[in-house]
């Protein structure tokens, strides 16, 4: 927490006797918090409040939440009630008359259902019905013939939603008059992934070491933690998986147990589950077994008897997120058994305690020399129904590894007896890591609205996740996080536009990506629209841009071997053909692409036919997913009268003009925020428009060793040669 802030924090809380010093501290309270009401560096996220200086927008919100009545009888309400005078305080620059008892003078109510009286619940009877366990109202409703504003909800962590929604629309100067607010999350399940590993550093991460300090807990909590749960619950994350996917079995032992146990704790007033990965060969590397054959029956006694031990540390804990089986983790197929058989072993031990089994889907096997992007459908799809009903299958959005855009998932849609969730990255692996600003929402939203055809038209990827298509009870989203030790926490500050995009679509996928980005941008930075308009084209322009200089027309997986930092197409020497970016994009004198029609690896047959007849042919497949599905000659005229060659040459270089154009509007935007603000990402984007040209020269030279073509007109010429971009190494680039 941000020091000024801390204190004055603590100004307020001391229980003063005398009623004149009392007053003192709620003076230095304001003074200090107006001084810097957004805390530097970004720590703040979305969530800073800074004093509301629109004479008709505070007239409003100080009339409407004159005195609070605030029914408290929980630690998750008491954070409610926490959380709505900290910011109202802070926004109207006053001390807030909050009671636990309800009076004449009350403007605003917060209370759940069962504490409301007949009459209002019968009226929102409806409205009540459609919130279930954590929605939420935020309604102008008539009691005893005077109007008020209501916050409620079935269950307390409705409540704490609906605070943070009320909290959100008073900082983006919204009218409070009339207002009539029913949300539900359309997903249940909503989880960050973290990839953080016992000694913090941070598989895939940009933004510092991992925020859980494993050797100080469980005794000292940092304010980090708190200051974490506060920004999820926020947007509605209810989940965090603490420890990495290639995990580490030590976590289940007790003095870790221990550790996790606090941080749940810390977590569990914010309405958020804790869950750990599973090793799965714990058994053997800290229960002394000589075997974790998932069908042996001391394995299956050891398993329930940790699950046993994992619940008298954690009441509320979540379950297991496992990757078995894939880049050499070991699962059951190393004793002949299946995923099934894996996944049921270790849903049964935690069934009776209600908790899940999250079982990954990426898995790409050393022995099968297919096309990697079939072999999740291959090996999953078959046992669709087989899995017990606590089993989710956690699913990739496209079946590769999170590139800059691959075609959605033939699993989604596929699989209709089976709980599926969508797993996203957040952190930025394959997109210019926390140098470049990439708005992931517009990737979110693309692979959403994909259209499956599994069962007709309008039957997308997102009812597919929602469980609305298949009628699934248990639904999630997943989202592989990009937080760590930095001030800001992701690194970029813009990055953290994707923790909370990703945030608000778990809530509701059907959102559009440019209602997030203006929500973001004035809850971040700015109510002005000027700066909002300006800078949302920075945003929804950034990610087509990221395609453009890196992986056009379906290319995909030209990042340099191992960190995956700046361009690498002709890596070829790993020992695995599908670690190499020419095992993709297989370019030779002939052509470039990777044909996946049935003339090649026939993996357009996963998808509905419908779908398949679209990518089948190149005269009707989208070109952005041209080379993803066909191996296509340098001359092949495209439908625009322009061959091939020139056409990847072309979007290279639009690529890097869009990075142009977003540093030519980031330059206008200056006006509206403060020098530090627009310094660091100024500087961030002279790096994004350094690596966009470099990405640009690296593949286009070794692209045209192949082609034998001149670039064409409009296509800047590269300064350096094909040998310098080859011979450029990073040994310690982050994230590995």
């Amino acid at each position: 927490m941000n020091s000024k802030l801390h204190i004055a924090l603590l100004c307020i809380n001391i229980n003063i006797s005398s009623a004149h010093l009392r007053l003192f501290y709620v003076i230095i309270f304001f003074t200090i918090l107006h001084s810097n009401s957004q805390t530097p560096g970004g720590y703040d996220l979305w969530l800073g409040y800074p004093k509301i200086e629109e004479s008709i927008v505070r007239s409003e919100y100080v009339k409407t939440t004159n005195s609070i009545f605030f029914l408290t009888n929980s630690d998750i309400l008491q954070t409610a009630r926490n959380e709505l005078i900290r910011g109202i305080d802070a926004m109207l620059e006053r001390v807030s008359d909050v009671r636990d008892s309800p009076n004449l003078l009350n403007t605003m109510w917060v209370v759940k259902k069962n504490d409301l009286n007949q009459e209002i619940q019968s009226t929102l009877k409806t409205d009540f019905e459609r919130i279930g366990k954590e929605g939420f109202i935020v309604k102008s409703v008539f009691l005893d013939g005077k109007g008020i504003l209501l916050i409620s909800a079935n269950e307390d962590v409705g409540i704490l939603y609906g605070v943070f929604k009320l909290l959100q629309l008073m900082k983006m100067h919204k009218s409070l008059d009339g207002i009539n607010i029913v949300e539900t999350p359309k997903i249940e399940l909503r989880m960050l992934n973290h990839w953080d590993n016992l000694d913090r550093t941070v598989e895939r991460g940009y933004a510092g070491f991992s925020l859980w300090n494993w050797q100080k807990l469980p005794i000292y909590i940092d304010q980090r933690y708190k200051d974490y749960a506060r920004a999820n619950a926020s947007i509605g994350i209810n989940a965090t998986v603490l420890t990495n996917v290639n995990a580490n079995a030590l976590v289940l032992n007790s003095a870790y147990l221990e550790k996790v146990a606090a941080l749940a704790d810390v977590f569990r007033p914010y309405g958020i589950k804790v869950y750990l990965t599973a090793r799965f060969s714990a058994p053997i590397e800290i229960g002394g077994l000589n075997t974790a054959d998932p069908l042996d029956k001391d394995v299956i006694e050891w398993w329930n008897n940790k699950v046993k031990e994992v619940y008298k540390f954690i009441p509320d804990f979540g379950g297991f997120l496992v990757k078995a089986n894939s880049e050499g983790q070991p699962g059951p197929q190393n004793y002949g058994r299946t995923h099934v058989d894996g996944a049921n072993m270790m849903a049964s031990a935690l069934k009776p305690f209600g908790g899940l089994v999250i079982w990954r889907a990426f898995v790409y096997s050393e022995t099968d020399t297919t096309d990697r992007a079939k072999q999740a459908y291959t090996e999953f799809v078959p046992y669709d129904g087989n899995f017990l009903d606590n089993v989710l299958v956690q699913v990739k959005n496209g079946p590769i590894d999170f590139q800059p855009r691959e075609p959605f998932h033939p699993m989604f849609g596929a699989m209709p007896n089976t709980s599926l969730v969508m797993e996203f990255q957040i952190t930025q692996e394959y997109l210019g890591f926390s140098s470049h600003l990439v708005f992931l929402p517009k990737l979110y939203e693309e692979v959403l609205d994909a259209e499956t055809f599994r069962k007709g038209k309008n039957t997308t990827v997102t009812k597919v996740i929602d469980g609305s298509l298949f009628n699934k009870k248990i639904s999630g989203m997943a989202g592989v996080a990009n937080i760590g030790t930095d001030m800001n926490w992701t690194g970029h500050p813009f990055a953290q536009a994707n923790w909370y995009g990703y945030g608000r679509l778990a809530w509701d996928p059907y959102l559009s990506s440019e209602i997030i980005a203006e929500e973001w941008l004035r809850l971040t930075y700015s109510n002005n629209p000027e700066f909002v308009k300006l800078v949302k084209r920075i945003m929804i322009a950034s990610r087509e841009a990221v395609v453009n200089y890196m992986t056009p027309m379906g290319l995909h997986h030209l990042m340099d071997t191992g960190h995956h930092y700046g361009p690498g197409p002709w890596v070829s020497d790993l020992s695995r053909p599908e670690w190499n970016p020419t095992y993709y994009h297989n370019a030779d004198k002939n052509g470039i692409g990777f044909d996946r029609t049935p003339s090649g690896s026939n993996a357009t047959a996963q998808y509905a036919p419908e779908i398949a007849k679209i990518f089948n042919d190149p005269e009707t497949c989208p070109e952005e997913y041209l080379l993803w599905f066909h191996h296509l000659p340098w001359d092949y005229k495209l439908k625009n009268g322009g061959i091939l060659w020139d056409a990847i040459a072309l979007k290279y270089q639009k690529g890097v003009d869009q990075v142009e154009e977003m540093i030519s509007i980031w330059k206008q935007a200056k006006t509206y925020i403060s020098d530090d603000q627009y310094n660091e990402v100024r500087m961030l984007l002279e790096i994004q428009i350094q690596e966009a040209r470099w990405w640009r020269n690296a593949c286009l030279l070794y692209f045209q060793t192949f082609s034998g073509k001149e670039l064409p007109p409009g296509v800047e010429r590269p300064e350096e040669s094909l040998e310098h971009y080859k011979s450029l190494k990073f040994p310690y680039a982050p994230g590995n």
